[in-house]
This record gives structure tokens, sequence and C-alpha cells, in this order.
């Protein structure tokens, strides 16, 4: 069955309480054995058939008891509030991984993980990053905030960079790691909270047959 075409370009601000670089990126157990999550996505140009998914932000809170593969995962999705409904639900199905080749994309795999997907919610998302610089503040209206700022050396308080590399990753090719802040509001159905812990940027490129790969990388 031919699936709807669709691809969104832009980037994405992921904050986990994994220590500085995740080892889930490298196939290892997360830091403190569970993972939590909050991740966004600001489309710059995208598309789901014929409807424009342009400039529109989503994502979601994420948690899991333990590894992410060994399931029982909790979501919370998170749609921009000023999306139409056809938007919304367009966004919904790339983030359920329907309209997706098995395994190829992040939504496709994330979403074989979870046990429980709570009623989506739309929100005022505000979204600001520099990905050059590694700043970020990332604000759902009511329910989370997130301040992202660049790894420092812990003996010379200088700015360090860091990149992670997967040429056939299902969310990105390269991405900067940095250091996150997150806190959730009182009512949150995934209560998040901590300070300096992984977070990352990355440029997305993705559609149904997943991540558009560049030869460089």
């Amino acid at each position: 069955m031919a699936r709807v075409d669709w691809r969104i370009q832009g980037f994405d601000v992921t904050n986990c309480n994994c220590a500085w670089g995740c080892p889930c990126q490298f196939m290892s157990p997360p830091t403190h054995g569970n993972c939590h999550a909050g991740v966004f996505f600001q489309v710059e140009r995208g598309h789901f058939g014929k409807t424009s998914l342009d400039g529109l932000a989503f994502g979601g809170l994420f948690a899991w008891p333990k590894a992410i593969h060994l399931g029982d995962g909790q979501a919370q999705p998170i749609i921009d509030v000023h999306a139409s409904e056809v938007q919304r639900g367009a966004l919904l199905k790339i983030m359920s991984g329907e309209e997706t080749e098995p395994g190829a994309t992040i939504f496709n795999v994330f979403s074989s993980t979870y046990s429980k997907v709570h009623d989506p919610l739309f929100k005022l998302i505000h979204i600001e990053a520099n990905l050059e610089a590694r700043t970020a503040t990332v604000e759902v209206e009511g329910l989370f905030e997130a301040r992202v700022e660049p790894i420092r050396n812990p003996v010379t308080g200088q700015s360090v960079r860091a990149q992670i590399v997967l040429p056939a990753g299902f969310e990105y090719e390269r991405a900067d790691a940095a250091s996150g802040n997150v806190k959730t509001k009182p009512g949150a159905s995934i209560p998040l909270s901590w300070d300096s812990r992984h977070a990352h940027f990355a440029r997305i490129d993705m559609t149904g047959a997943g991540v558009v790969h560049s030869r460089a990388a």
C-alpha cells in the first residue's frame, strides 16, 4: 500500500536525563538505568501530502523505566497550537510512526516501545536556538521549559564543542552535544526535572523513508 509522501526539514532540540553525550547514542545502557526526555522539533519546511507544515513546532515528553529498547515507555505528544486540524493530524501521524518504513525514523522506532500514549496537547511552543553557539530555550506554555548551554570544561570553564556523528542514524547524521536544564510545571503527565544533563542539537531532514543522508557524512 502506497504511503503518504512527507518530509520535514529544520532542527530538533533534545534533552534527556543521561550524562553529557548520552550513552544511548552508542547502544549503551542509559546513565541512570532509565530514560526521561523532552524532544522538540522546529519545522522550517515540511509537508504531509499536500498539507504544508512550514513553521510549525512539535515534540513531546517521554519516559521509560529502563533502556528505551526494553519498552514500557510513556509518551506525551505536544503540537503547536497554531497548527490547523489537518496539520495536527498530519504531525500526529508522523509522530506515531505511521506512513513510515519500519525502523526508518526515530518516530517509528520509538512508537514500538510505548505502553501508554497520553492524549495529545495543543500548546504554544516557543523554540529559540542558536545551533552554532549551542544555546537554546524551549518553552511549552504552562507545561515545560528547557535551557540549553554549551558543555564547559570543569577545570577551565571554557565551552567545549563535541559532536555525535551517526552516518546511518534514524534521527540525524550529526548532532552537537550540549548541557541542558529541564523542568516541567505541576500537573504534567510526565514530570521531568534535572540540571546539567545531556542535550543535543541536530539539523533534521527526514521523510517516510528515513533520514535524508548526505554523501559527506
